[in-house]
């Protein structure tokens, strides 16, 4: 709903992220509560850019490439802009993700060799 306004305190209930990550955001400039006094409220704009954020941050994305993206949207109303970069930082996203799994699937069956290695030679040990 678009009047939804919520506290520190639900927003971090409802994202499961700490009042610092809130906080650290905000201070990064990738949030901005209104403000009411010490009380911080977040409407719906904040709410959809966290979620952006934390998509961002579990898709490997460092934090300053998220708020240069997060900042193209307010500069192309048609998001003309942000789409093009999403699709550039995803693209590089990808490929170092697919690098990363390569060497982890690599790690993997080089622990899996070694490990039954050391089972058969436990067997031929009397």
């Amino acid at each position: 709903m678009p009047d939804e306004r919520l506290t520190l305190k639900e927003m971090c209930a409802k994202f499961d992220v700490t009042p610092r990550t809130l906080r650290h955001y905000e201070y990064i400039e990738l949030l901005q509560p209104e403000k009411v006094g010490r009380v911080r409220f977040y409407g719906a704009r904040e709410i959809a850019r966290l979620k952006l954020i934390l998509r961002g941050r579990r898709f490997g994305f460092p934090l300053e490439g998220v708020r240069q993206w997060l900042l193209l949207y307010d500069a192309d109303p048609m998001n003309r802009l942000q789409t093009e970069a999403w699709i550039e930082m995803s693209g590089r996203q990808l490929e170092e993700l697919n690098s990363r799994l390569e060497e982890l699937n690599a790690t993997v069956n080089e622990l899996q060799q070694l490990r039954a290695a050391s089972i058969e030679s436990l067997k031929a040990l009397p």
